[in-house]
This record gives structure tokens, sequence and C-alpha cells, in this order.
């Protein structure tokens, strides 16, 4: 029995074959960072943990750290903006967008929803897991939560070795929800699972990484920055003090003046209180404030790593870095604005496209493709694109006049591919041979053999004369 046939049996029979020998593991496993803030058991109560899953990612980065939410926004909220077409394909060059009505699919994926919600989905899954995948059960889609996915993959030559073998072929992907009740598991095959892995991970063959996963300590150190201005605001908006007393003071007598003191100067309510003391106490300063700490730069220099990592320039997320000098004048923010459009989502939705047409019946000759004509934000790019129309036009003006059919110069202009050309066969005066009244056809090109316009009559008795060779004749 081969592989696909024994975990195929086990699925059937109730039971969960085991992974270690045909599954990629999730890339959480294969993490090497182990660290205080990535959730030790040993972590304090009151350190910002993050759990080294994808619930410890949403709840301890997306749902808590307001950088990476918003870096993660801006991300779902451009990219979710896209639509899919048809491209067509002419000689392996692109072609004219189209539609039909095999993409309701993607238009209405599930009930009440629309393109921009599943790629909003797609989006955040890869964002938080590295992968996104998709399933076509029932002529509707259904998202699948990514740490329920095991990509199962084969090799005849080396079993043991699984996606490291030569021969190693994907199978299916095993989903197998760990929701409270849940019992079924479910083995899809390749034609009915969209797998969205835009950034693949070095240590695999199928499986995507998150791009947090680089700049864990960057976020670490974030919600660390985060806590230490809470506290600071929580002690009084001071900054932490020694209090010094006399040799003579009993034990009972400091508790006593501890207490008194935390009551009266504790938390941001009691902040800038004038503080009294008794005699032979002494308070001396242990730490700086924010200012003296340049907690500002210090903490808006990790957020500008944060926006590196995930390809969106500072300045279009509106963090601090990006929001001042230089980077708000019209033409740096135009640049970082297209660097995001080209170096980041035209490159993520050309591999969603290439994802999910797997779902989709592709006509012959074309392919799925997105359509950002009517994003809002690539509303700048229009200013290029008339330009390159203009451009466009004058070439069309030219080779219209130079005889060539209206219908091949369209196409040709738009593939870029001038063997596309075909001439009618007429050409202007300018050939005609001086008291010839036939053209001169260029070499290579057939002349039409017909003779030269003459006088005829027009409207009201006038006539019309002929067009006048070159030369004067």
């Amino acid at each position: 029995m081969g592989l696909l046939e024994r975990v195929t049996a086990a699925h059937r029979g109730g039971r969960k074959p085991a992974r270690k020998s045909w599954s990629e593991p999730n890339f959480w496993d294969l993490d090497r960072l182990r660290w205080p803030f990535l959730g030790t058991s040993s972590a304090r109560s009151d350190r910002e943990q993050i759990e080294h899953n994808f619930e410890g990612y949403v709840q301890g980065i997306f749902k808590r750290n307001g950088p990476i939410f918003a870096l993660m926004a801006v991300r779902m909220l451009v990219f979710s903006e896209a639509r899919f077409q048809f491209r067509g394909m002419n000689k392996g060059r692109p072609g004219t967008l189209f539609g039909n009505s095999d993409l309701a699919l993607l238009e209405h994926p599930w009930p009440n929803a629309t393109t921009g919600d599943l790629l909003a989905r797609m989006i955040q899954d890869v964002d938080l897991a590295g992968n996104a995948f998709v399933a076509k059960i029932n002529g509707r889609l259904r998202r699948l939560r990514p740490d329920w996915v095991t990509i199962v993959s084969a090799s005849k030559s080396e079993p043991e070795l699984f996606g490291a073998a030569l021969d190693a072929e994907l199978i299916g992907y095993y989903y197998s929800p760990r929701a409270p009740g849940s019992t079924t598991d479910t083995l899809l095959l390749p034609n009915e699972v969209a797998h969205f892995a835009p950034i693949p991970d070095p240590e695999l063959n199928w499986r995507g990484m998150s791009w947090l996963t680089p700049v864990l300590r960057e976020i670490s150190a974030d919600l660390a920055a985060t806590q230490h201005k809470l506290k600071f605001f929580e002690n009084s908006a001071t900054p932490q003090i020694a209090v010094r007393l006399d040799a003579s003071v009993t034990p009972e007598m400091f508790q006593r003046f501890k207490a008194m003191m935390d009551e009266g100067h504790g938390g941001v309510d009691n902040a800038y209180k004038t503080l009294y003391l008794g005699g032979g106490a002494d308070v001396t300063p242990l730490t700086m404030d924010l200012r003296q700490l340049d907690f500002k730069n210090t903490q808006g220099a990790g957020e500008s790593r944060l926006a590196a990592a995930a390809g969106v320039p500072a300045v279009i997320v509106g963090f601090s870095e990006g929001m001042q000098g230089s980077s708000l004048n019209a033409g740096n923010y135009a640049s970082s604005r297209r660097r995001f459009a080209d170096a980041t989502m035209r490159p993520l939705w050309r591999n969603v496209a290439g994802s999910l047409s797997s779902l989709v019946k592709v006509p012959g000759g074309a392919e799925l493709w997105y359509d950002d004509r009517d994003i809002a934000f690539l509303r700048e790019d229009k200013k290029d694109s008339a330009d390159i129309q203009k451009t466009k036009a004058s070439t069309i003006g030219q080779l219209i006049q130079s005889g060539y059919t209206a219908d091949s110069i369209i196409a040709a202009v738009e593939a870029e591919d001038f063997s596309l050309l075909k001439h009618t066969g007429l050409f202007s005066v300018q050939l005609m041979a001086p008291g010839s009244a036939t053209p001169v056809a260029p070499t290579g090109q057939p002349s039409t053999g017909q003779p030269a316009p003459t006088d005829q009559p027009a409207a009201g008795g006038q006539t019309t004369p002929a067009a006048v060779p070159a030369g004067g004749q």
C-alpha cells in the first residue's frame, strides 16, 4: 500500500496517521528563537509574552502591538482592493484583460463575501503564519486555519525523507481542526486547495514563512518599551527614586513610611504632587526621564525596522520617523508609495493570482491575473499611464499613415510585438514614382496595381483634384 493509500485509509477509518515521516511541520516548530519574551514557562506575569504558535502570534502580536497592527492593516487594506480577471497571452506576451462567469467563485467566495473579503483573509494568514490555505468545497471557497493544515508529501525512493528526497511529490493537505468537539480530519488534494505562501521557508520545500519571524526581537523590544512607558506613568510620571532613612528608623517605622509613600505618591493620579519628607529622609533619583532617555527616537527606530520587514515605508504607515523632514515632500512620498506598490503589493497580487488559479477554470491561452486599475491608492500612477498612452497614440498614428491595418496596430502596440502588424497594401502618395499612376511598393511588399485616382465630380458640380504625386507631376 502506497503512502497516499495509507493516509487515505487512516483518514476514512477515523484515525490520525503518524505525521513524522510524511508531513512538513509548521514553521514555528523549526524556529530556534527561544528566549524569555517568547513565552517561556519561567517568564514573569508582568512581562509581555509571545507564545510561539499561531494563537500566540494573534494574541501576543496582532492584538497587542500597535505598530504591527498598523503595518498589517495597511498591507490588508491595499491588498484587498484588487480584483481578478483573465489575461490573454499572445506568443508568450501579456494581452488584454477579460472576464467571464468562471470568475464568480472569486467574486463571491462564500455567502455575503466579496473578493476583498477573500484577499483580506489570505494576507492576514500569510502575515501571521506565512501560509494561507483556501479550499473549494461544494462549489464554495473555505478558508482553512493555517496551523490546522499539514502539508503531505511522499517519496518512493526515500520515504523517511518525505520533502527532502529528490523524487518527493506533494500529495495533499491534511486538515485537522483542533477546535473543541471536532473529531473530523480531511485529506484534500492539491487541486482542491489554493496555497498562498509568498515568502518560502528556506528549510522546507512547500511551506512559507511569516515576515514577523525575523523581527520577533524587535517586536519584543517594542512591547518592552511600551511597558516601560506605561510603568513610567504608573509611577507618578517621575523617574525611579531611592529614599534613604536615618539608621535610627525601626523596621516598623519603615513599613509605615513606605505605605504612606505608596498611597500618597504611587500611580498616575498622584503625579506631580509635592513630596514631603520627615527628618533624616533623603531622596535620590536612580533613572532618567523619557526625554533624557531619548525615548521617542529609540522607539521610532524600532518601528522603522518593523516597517522594513513588512515592506511598507514608514511614511505610508504613518510612523514617527516617516512623518518628519524631507520624508513628507511630495516627491519623496510619491517614491515611497510607488516602492510599496511595485515591490510589495504587485508581487503579492501576482502570487495570489497564481495560487488561486488552481480553483478556477482558466480559459486556454490565458492566465488568472489581477486588475489594479480601480485602486485609489494607485491613482497617481494614472499620470504615468497617461504619458504611456500618449506615446502609444503617437505610434498608432504613424503606423496608420504607413498603411497598416488598425486592428493589427492595436494588437501589436498592446503586446509590444511588431510582428503582429499587417499591411493593407496601400501606400502614401510620396511612395509613387513621378508621373506614375501606380504606387511603388517598398521592398518585400506587393503593389496594389490600382491606378491613381482621377478627377471625379463632387456635390454641386465641383470637381475634386487627384492626389499630386511627389515631385509636383
